[in-house]
């Protein structure tokens, strides 16, 4: 099947097209519990998740971005349902991320500002490849003697300082990102904003750089305004989307036509 297309189609539709074994990385942020109408669409979660199994390559990733409504008092835990059906088809759960936000709604009254979704990291097998971002200051730079904790609380000196090795200037971030969201932050083209829900372009940027290699081929089965594919095109990936609303296709072909020169096959 074409590569560097988003398809405007149900994603079960593009996905049956799709060979087994055949995507490297999904970054993606699923319409959950009502939050956004998404122009009326419905979407059948476990027959999806079961089809990106199917066409995950061994050793490919899903981020899997997601956040859970507040009902009738209760947080509905769909988040981590989801978590647990992607494991019952059979992936891993790489690690938990956090996506933490700069802005936030007004809660409740006896609530905490809710500021953060799930980044959910699964792996068909072990990850192929994790090209670990290492930006996070240490701030025990140029130190020689540094310590692990052990079982027995007690301290031993890290593999490596012994003989000399020093702690680099920086190491790898931790599970937390943090991101500004809104006009300016999110991205700073305006068309984006002509859908109701978009995620960072930073955000999907950094997760293909992690989880991928140049050419690898880059999916997002709920294009919404063409993020997953700006970013992967930004870092020399193939992609493929799946959008089901024409509206938001539209927006998605406008987003992307100045780029139009930088995609290859």
């Amino acid at each position: 099947m074409k590569t560097n297309v988003n398809y405007n189609e149900s994603n079960l539709d593009t996905m049956a097209k799709m060979p087994d074994c055949f995507i490297d990385l999904t970054v993606t942020s699923p319409p959950y519990d009502g939050l956004r109408t998404y122009n009326g669409y419905s979407f059948p979660f476990e027959d999806i998740a079961k089809e990106l199994y199917r066409v995950t390559k061994d050793g490919g990733v899903i981020v899997w971005v997601v956040g859970d409504a507040c009902v009738n008092g209760s947080e509905t835990g769909t988040s981590f349902k989801q978590a647990l059906y992607f494991i019952e088809c059979g992936f891993k759960l790489h690690d938990t991320m956090i996506y933490n936000k700069d802005a936030f709604p007004f809660p409740e009254s006896n609530r905490y500002y809710q500021q953060f979704e799930y980044m959910f990291v699964f792996s068909k097998g072990k990850p192929k490849t994790s090209n670990l971002i290492a930006d996070k200051r240490n701030s025990k730079f140029g130190s020689k003697m540094y310590k692990n904790r052990n079982a027995d609380g007690s301290f031993s000196v890290m593999h490596g300082a012994e003989n000399g090795k020093t702690i680099g200037e920086f190491g790898i971030r931790g599970n937390v990102w943090n991101y500004g969201i809104g006009k300016g932050k999110s991205t700073k083209d305006e068309i984006a904003f002509e859908h109701p829900a978009i995620f960072p372009e930073k955000l999907a940027y950094e997760h293909i750089k992690t989880w991928t290699n140049e050419n690898d081929l880059v999916y997002d089965c709920f294009m919404g305004s063409g993020t997953t594919a700006k970013a992967a095109i930004s870092a020399n990936r193939n992609w493929i989307g799946s959008e089901i609303s024409k509206e938001y296709c539209d927006i998605i072909e406008k987003r992307l036509e100045p780029l139009r020169n930088n995609l290859f096959t």
